[in-house]
């Protein structure tokens, strides 16, 4: 537990962390929600900072965050990425969302509308090495009814290596049942449900 009262944690490389920061008042907040988790990497111990930060906020699928940290995990240079942009919507339509009419290449939604991913510029508060005002990085949220509240976010800093936006993504569509104890009543409607075996 750090000093904020958050839980942190590294990896044995220390280059790799998550943390826990629903508890920080001072934490980001993305869609008027706050986020709950934040993981960065840096490519040195040496360097205070880090080269890019990852943000979810409470509601994001679990699934979606764990397929994140398990790529971010299974790479040998965690602070740097050698595919492009392109590699995330590659994963979205296969997965049968489609483009936007303005964006078709950068922004993506679901079959039903309520889910969309975007490349463009970030809300501020996203930590990242680059430092230049406006810079484009990943976006995704889930907004179940048009005009109303959001019911997850998450953000993904100008740096953050492509193919671990990827993996979320690929996570995000894919269609296998995912097992849930508590259904959000806004998109209750929009679910298939199957019993437990």
């Amino acid at each position: 537990m750090t000093a904020r009262r958050t839980f942190f944690y590294a990896s044995p490389d220390q280059l790799r962390c998550a943390e826990w920061v629903m508890a920080d008042p001072l934490t980001t907040e993305l869609g008027d929600l706050p986020v709950a988790w934040e993981i960065s990497a840096r490519e040195d111990t040496a360097r205070a900072t880090v080269n890019w930060t990852a943000y979810f906020t409470r509601g994001v699928p679990y699934e979606a965050v764990a397929a994140f940290a398990l790529a971010l995990a299974g790479r040998s240079e965690p602070a740097w990425g050698f595919d492009g942009p392109e590699a995330v919507p590659e994963g979205l339509v296969a997965g049968g969302w489609h483009g936007d009419v303005d964006d078709p290449d950068f922004t993506l939604w679901s079959e039903s509308f309520t889910a969309c991913m975007t490349r463009a510029p970030l809300p501020k508060g996203i930590l990242d090495q680059d430092p230049r005002p406006d810079m484009p990085g990943w976006q995704a949220w889930a907004q179940p009814e048009v005009g109303g509240p959001y019911l997850w976010v998450a953000a993904f800093s100008t740096s953050t290596p492509h193919d671990l936006v990827a993996a979320f993504a690929a996570s995000l569509v894919c269609g296998a049942p995912v097992p849930r104890r508590v259904l959000p009543a806004s998109s209750r409607a929009r679910l298939t449900i199957r019993p437990a075996l």
